[in-house]
């Protein structure tokens, strides 16, 4: 399990790990005892620098994981004009052979709709399996008449079901695009750093050491917030999905 995929575990774990480092850096600062006046100052160089690149790169992955939600909406806006488009292309097919293009397209939207809402591992792999299913069915509708008749209006069909089913794909790439795990390693150890110093520069071991834990924490949880498709409270909505979903079923 990748606790990164929990927002909420990510928040309980780095603030507590994040204060064990200010306490440490307090418990050094005791047993070494005081900075004196002249490595006061440098110290403060040293601290204000690490603290600037920390801040510098919880904004670059903070950005990183904005893209990443960007594309995702971008996508299930893609996905739901594909379908939509490829729904008014049947009509080109045959009457019966469209009847049964546009019957396949409402249960494939429907399986769309649950692929964004969907958390449970065991649904998910019953949609994905669904969705493959009816991907091969909906292409064999509009396969065998583009090979029988190899026209302008059956390839705007076959065209139009292609770029639903790259659609489909493009999705699923989106939502297996996460901050790698690497530079979660990186952000943790150059804060667990960040505290040490601070719980060492500080005049005295006080309540005060706790702001800096938490600032981090919220930080790191609303990064890992964003970049959760499923398990995070900021997710894409279907907004357009449903709303196609709508149209298509009181057509």
């Amino acid at each position: 399990m990748n606790i990164m995929y929990f927002p909420r575990l990510v928040f309980a774990i780095s603030f507590f790990a994040l204060w064990l480092a200010a306490l440490v850096g307090a418990f050094c600062r005791k047993r070494l005892g005081p900075l004196e006046k002249d490595q006061r100052e440098d110290f403060g160089v040293v601290q204000a620098a690490v603290l600037t690149l920390l801040g510098l790169l919880i904004g670059f992955t903070f950005s990183m994981a904005t893209n990443r939600y960007e594309q995702r909406k971008n996508y299930e806006e893609a996905e739901a004009n594909a379908i939509g488009t490829e729904y008014a292309r049947a009509g080109l097919l045959p009457a019966v052979d469209a009847a049964r293009v546009r019957e396949l397209l409402k249960n494939y939207l429907d399986q769309r709709v649950l692929f964004y809402t969907t958390s449970d591992r065991q649904q998910l792999r019953q949609i994905d399996s669904n969705t493959a299913q009816l991907q091969n069915e909906l292409w064999s509708a509009v396969q065998v008449h583009a090979v029988a008749q190899p026209t302008p209006v059956t390839a705007l069909a076959a065209s139009g079901m292609n770029d639903v089913l790259n659609s489909q794909g493009y999705t699923q790439a989106a939502w297996w695009n996460r901050i790698p795990l690497q530079a979660w390693f990186l952000l943790a150890a150059i804060a667990s750093g960040c505290n040490l110093l601070i719980g060492y520069g500080a005049q005295r071991t006080s309540s005060l050491l706790i702001v800096i834990p938490l600032a981090v924490s919220v930080s790191f949880f609303l990064i890992a917030d964003i970049d959760s498709p499923r398990h995070g409270l900021i997710r894409v909505q279907p907004q357009n999905l449903v709303a196609l979903s709508y149209s298509l079923h009181s057509h």
